[in-house]
């Protein structure tokens, strides 16, 4: 069975452009939460949202942005266009049959939906919108202009499971490269959900908090939206010794499951078999992770419930094993939260540092966690895991291993 390397990652976030930025802000613990700044926003409870700043999409895609993407699929472009140029791969060498292209959604393109709502059944009804907005919109569109983009005629389509989007596109990419179906692919997921129709929708559910997202603290009132992207390079061991790459970490496990049993609220055996088949399918003992990215949402039910499944998985070694959720810096960007956290999770492994958990302010007994409160933590670290746990009862799990 191929081995997968991932050798190239891209990142756009609440923290700014690049894979790099993204993981100093983990780090330092400096939040992309910022007062909320959109068009028709002046009904919404909700005022903060962890936006992108100052995107530019024509300065960073040299000026070519096709009328046929909106803002998610832009977000995807940038990233993947970085993950490439880190890989250091002739982007002419992604052309053809023995590539792949898999980019994960939440809601796509519901900013252009968003717009289009409000032109047709708003105060000032207009008769046209935008005529491109059949492609912008599609789930798909994100993956079909990234493999317009390199040439890919292999494999492409786009996994849309909820806030589980993200890890699935990126373990079923290292899935078909290790059947040998393909050499590589460019994997992630990308989302851009800050909008009014969103917004409100969120609002409904009540689970937005109002002042920050504080994941496991006993003073925790909901998550905060997010938006972004995060596209890897993977290639099969074969692939990448061939050229001279060099891999940032081996993608060696993917978990996922299924709660099968209520649409909103989520299941501790569920989302402890997907961590189980992640560990089991990497061939490492639970004692040897040395890292949790949680998903770690800020809700109430949803971080209890990922502490009992963390628990149920390992034990005693729980209480050794450092634990955080990124979304206090980056929001929680739903279907794109996976592979932006596999991205702290890699640079956890890649610069031998736990990322603190931000905003944490009273401990609570129904996580028991070891959470670094105080700031990074310099550590050992040789296996780290990555959860998504999405609305649905969907679980998807992803373990990365040190580049040695």
């Amino acid at each position: 069975m191929a081995r997968v390397a991932i050798t190239g990652m891209g990142a756009v976030s609440a923290a700014g452009i690049g894979a790099d930025t993204l993981w100093i802000a983990a780090r330092d613990g400096v939040s992309g939460v910022r007062p909320l700044d959109i068009p028709r926003d002046e009904t919404l409870r909700v005022r903060i949202a962890a936006s992108v700043p100052d995107f530019d999409a024509a300065a960073l895609l040299g000026g070519a942005v096709p009328r046929t993407s909106e803002r998610f699929t832009q977000f995807a472009l940038v990233a993947a266009a970085e993950a490439v140029a880190q890989a250091g791969i002739a982007p002419a060498d992604l052309t053809g049959r023995r590539s792949a292209a898999i980019i994960g959604t939440g809601v796509g393109g519901v900013g252009t939906i968003d717009d289009n709502c409000y032109l047709f059944y708003g105060t000032e009804v207009v008769a046209r919108g935008e005529p491109m907005s059949v492609a912008r919109v599609m789930p798909s569109s994100a993956v079909s202009h990234v493999s317009i983009a390199y040439g890919i005629t292999g494999p492409s389509f786009g996994i849309v499971s909820a806030c589980a989007s993200g890890a699935q596109s990126i373990g079923v990419g290292a899935q078909m490269i290790r059947a040998g179906m393909v050499d590589r692919a460019l994997v992630g997921a990308s989302e851009a959900c800050i909008t009014p129709v969103t917004m409100r929708g969120w609002e409904m559910l009540r689970v937005l908090s109002p002042r920050a997202c504080r994941p496991f603290s006993a003073d925790r009132t909901g998550m905060v939206l997010g938006e972004g992207a995060a596209v890897f390079l993977l290639e099969s061991e074969d692939s990448l010794r061939a050229r001279g790459g060099t891999p940032l970490a081996w993608l060696d496990g993917y978990g996922t499951s299924s709660d099968a049993r209520d649409m909103i609220q989520p299941d501790v055996e569920g989302a402890a078999t997907a961590m189980r088949e992640a560990i089991d399918d990497a061939g490492v003992a639970p004692a040897k992770i040395g890292y949790v990215n949680a998903h770690g949402t800020g809700t109430v039910l949803n971080d209890a419930n990922e502490a009992a499944a963390l628990r149920l998985v390992f034990g005693d070694h729980l209480d050794v094993l450092p634990v955080s959720s990124s979304k206090p810096i980056l929001g929680h960007t739903l279907g794109a939260a996976g592979a932006l956290e596999l991205i702290v999770a890699v640079q956890a492994l890649r610069h031998q540092t736990v990322p603190p958990q931000a905003n944490y302010s009273k401990p609570d007994p129904k996580c028991p966690l070891l959470l670094p409160v105080d700031g990074a933590v310099p550590a050992d670290l040789d296996a780290v895991l990555s959860n998504s746990f999405a609305f649905g009862g969907i679980n998807a799990t992803l373990l990365v291993r040190r580049a040695r």
